[in-house]
């Protein structure tokens, strides 16, 4: 029997889907996801917001290991978006807490896993202790030279674009580069995505929830991504979800714009 069909007789009998041997996945080496549903977990539950996002942060620690496990090389979360500021106060301070608890469990872990933690966006504006929990996590993984989890703090794509070409139409100006010099290796230079290097953009992007778009999420990292969406809320996101995605990645044939021979 072959691999996708002893998959789908499990999951056709309801039985829990095991991990096959990882060299039968063409793993991804960036996996990029937007983490969305924790409100309405927490509502099907009768509970408020927050104890949703709290069990999402559990997910996280799931999520991150079974990645680095598989030999993803880069796991970028979307934390928190520069439009998440509009929300209720009461939940955007605990939001704001959650990275300190978050950071202070599970630090311990990445440097016994050799996972090293790194940030997109914005977090100077962040809370002083929010911020210094995040960076405080950077420097403790600093050494480590295992996978990335990145996380999206504060992150807009389209300011991340913005932000990008005034750096660029600046070094015009001042004579540093000429226009024909700007191409997308220059531009994709300026990105706060830029340290990752051939790394920068996402293989696959997951969306749980059952919401199919972007909400401005890595739009221009995202160009030639594949997209797995799901129903399923992210705290409910767990080994048997994430070895789904994985398999529906596997089946993907990517061609980035060019004809197959």
């Amino acid at each position: 029997m072959s691999l996708w069909a002893k998959l789908f007789s499990k999951q056709n009998q309801g039985q829990a889907t095991e991990m096959p041997s990882l060299t039968e996945f063409k793993i991804p080496k960036h996996i990029a996801i937007i983490m969305d549903g924790n409100g309405r977990w927490a509502k099907n539950r009768h509970l408020p917001r927050v104890a949703g996002h709290k069990q999402g942060m559990e997910t996280v620690k799931t999520v991150t290991k079974l990645a680095s496990n598989a030999g993803v090389k880069v796991l970028t979360l979307y934390a928190f978006s520069t439009e998440n500021w509009s929300r209720p106060k009461d939940e955007v301070s605990f939001l704001m807490k959650l990275p300190i608890t978050f950071f202070d469990t599970f630090v311990p872990e990445l440097i016994q896993k050799n996972i090293r933690v790194k940030t997109i966006g914005d977090i100077s504006a962040l809370p002083a202790g929010t911020r210094q929990a995040v960076l405080d996590a950077q420097s403790q993984t600093a050494e480590n030279t295992g996978m990335i989890l990145n996380f999206a703090l504060n992150y807009g794509g389209q300011k991340e674009i913005v932000d990008a070409s005034k750096v660029l139409a600046q070094k015009v100006q001042e004579g540093v580069m000429e226009i024909k010099d700007i191409t997308p290796e220059t531009f994709a230079g300026e990105l706060t995505t830029h340290y990752l290097g051939d790394l920068a953009n996402p293989d696959l992007i997951i969306r749980t929830s059952g919401e199919e778009r972007l909400s401005n999420f890595l739009p221009y990292q995202a160009a030639y991504s594949e997209f797995y969406f799901t129903d399923v809320l992210w705290p409910d996101f767990d080994q048997d979800q994430f070895n789904l995605a994985l398999q529906t990645y596997t089946k993907r044939d990517r061609r980035f714009g060019k004809v197959k021979a």
